[in-house]
């Protein structure tokens, strides 16, 4: 039997695990995280993410997609995580450092009535070397890198928050056929370790729309690191200012990249939806 809580962060859902008050068989993660994942055999999410002890940092969190593949990041899973160990009170701390496969980010709580309403992550420093995002292209950043999938030629800009994301301008989001062209573009032959996809509409030097394929769980209503990558690529085409809003599937958030620390900051809701237990 498995306790977990289920929790989402502007609809990008994941079944969250304590492995401090329980023990969880890590060499069956991947078929755990496909189980559980499952909206109709399973609670249904877009991954799992497990919450450990750690040497290096107040907590770490490891995180498995919807297919079972380990991933290094997730911005809005990781606000989520912020709010379960100081909801649940495993620290009384407003600032949190969370050990992760793309390494230490440190988390400012945002609490309201002795619960956290939105968590403000640094990310740290956006990742514009070909060889560490990575993707097959000569030249930094990563910009002008032309594919073609199906029916069309698309024009990225890559960058990585700890994990792969290419995004490409395109006129109308919401009637993009992204289901066509999303799986084909994520195993394209330029991203080694695969990609996460980011469609975006430019609406003004402040807001952007976007939509997400991402790598290894398909779309989603909202993809954080992928949110932090496109404000990135955006100001270094000149599209945006460094503080954007980007307008997801499942809501906004807000990203600015500090031109001082050259890091960036995303600042969004972390929800809880139910909480319960599973036989496995």
């Amino acid at each position: 039997m498995i306790k977990f809580t289920k929790m989402q962060g502007l609809g990008n859902d994941y079944v969250y695990i304590d492995c401090f008050s329980q023990d969880v068989n890590l060499g069956n993660i991947s078929d755990l995280a496909k189980f559980m994942s499952n909206r109709h055999f399973g609670i249904g999410s877009d991954g799992i993410i497990l919450i450990c002890k750690s040497n290096i940092a107040d907590f770490k969190m490891r995180m498995f997609n919807f297919d079972g593949s380990e991933a290094e990041m997730c911005g809005n899973g990781i606000r989520c995580v912020g709010k379960f160990v100081y909801d649940k009170g495993l620290t009384n701390k407003e600032i949190v450092s969370i050990e992760t496969l793309a390494g230490i980010k440190i988390l400012k709580l945002n609490v309201k009535n002795g619960k956290v309403e939105t968590v403000r992550v640094d990310m740290g420093e956006p990742i514009l070397n070909p060889k560490e995002i990575p993707v097959n292209f000569e030249g930094e950043p990563v910009k002008g890198l032309k594919i073609k999938a199906i029916d069309k030629e698309f024009d990225f800009t890559c960058v990585s928050m700890g994990n792969p994301h290419a995004i490409t301008v395109i006129e109308n989001t919401k009637d993009f056929e992204i289901e066509k062209y999303g799986p084909v573009l994520e195993v394209d032959k330029h991203f080694p370790k695969r990609a996460n996809i980011e469609f975006i509409e430019i609406i003004d030097k402040e807001n952007i729309k976007m939509r997400v394929w991402e790598r290894g769980a398909g779309e989603t209503l909202a993809c954080g690191t992928g949110a932090c990558s496109v404000a990135v690529a955006c100001n270094l085409n000149g599209f945006t200012n460094r503080k954007v809003n980007i307008h997801l599937l499942g809501g906004k958030l807000q990203i600015e990249w500090d031109k001082k620390t050259n890091h960036v900051f995303m600042t969004g809701p972390a929800v809880t939806v139910f909480e319960g237990e599973m036989e496995i």
